[in-house]
């Protein structure tokens, strides 16, 4: 981890969950260290991730059957691996980012915590865990999960600040997400049972982001179609009967 000089106020976390996180500090890098560009607000890039992350499988869901139906050469195969190769270290490199701007935030506000690194599919999962030296504060996860939403936005905007590239990564915090992911499956299964019996659209109720992928995930999975209405922060699921 880099070394930093800091003066920063106190972190309250719950701060973060109505948007206005303010961390003032003054990092002064070391002399073979680069200061990195300055990101923007999180509000602003925070949206734009929202509408990337969002909906991904309703929007991603059919392939192009030629190709997948279609067996590449010797050359084809070396370009795609040469590919995933450069993609798997790109997101290694995200996840790497993303640690060292956590543990400093951790130091800064006094908190316990290890980082854990993993790539999940197409992106980097960055977990914080409990350590030996203590379990990581809760307020970390806040009301309804936001004060998480809201730290990786943030750390999302510190990756995106050092590779120059908008991150995807996804942030658990002491495994409130993989919890929540089990409820969801759970509550998606008996939409999807529920609309496969009486045959109408249902909506769900109000969701993040992250809740929203989980659900379309196990919808597609059981053949049915579903897609995101209304507006943040009361954006919902809406299941379809196949074919419709």
């Amino acid at each position: 981890m880099s070394e930093y000089d800091e003066t920063a106020r106190d972190f309250d976390p719950a701060e973060a969950a109505t948007g206005d996180l303010a961390i003032e500090t003054t990092l002064a890098p070391s002399e073979t260290e680069e200061v990195p560009k300055s990101a923007p607000s999180v509000a602003e890039d925070g949206a734009k991730a929202g509408e990337e992350s969002d909906d991904a499988a309703a929007d991603d869901t059919a392939e192009d059957d030629d190709a997948s139906e279609a067996e590449p050469d010797g050359d084809a195969q070396a370009i795609g691996g040469s590919r995933r190769g450069s993609r798997r270290a790109s997101l290694e490199r995200e996840g790497e980012v993303a640690a060292d701007f956590l543990e400093t935030l951790l130091d800064i506000a006094d908190l316990d915590g290890d980082i854990d690194l993993d790539i999940d599919g197409d992106r980097a999962a960055v977990a914080i865990v409990d350590s030996e030296d203590g379990r990581v504060p809760r307020r970390l996860v806040g009301p309804g999960g936001k004060v998480l939403e809201a730290l990786q936005e943030l750390t999302r905007l510190a990756v995106q600040s050092a590779t120059g590239e908008r991150s995807r990564l996804m942030l658990d915090v002491a495994g409130h997400r993989a919890e929540r992911r089990s409820a969801l499956v759970e509550q998606a299964q008996r939409a999807i049972a529920e609309v496969k019996e009486s045959g109408s659209p249902l909506d769900m109720e109000p969701m993040s982001a992250f809740e929203r992928k989980v659900v379309h995930d196990e919808v597609l999975a059981a053949g049915l179609v579903s897609q995101s209405s209304g507006v943040e922060p009361r954006r919902y699921v809406v299941v379809h009967p196949a074919g419709a």
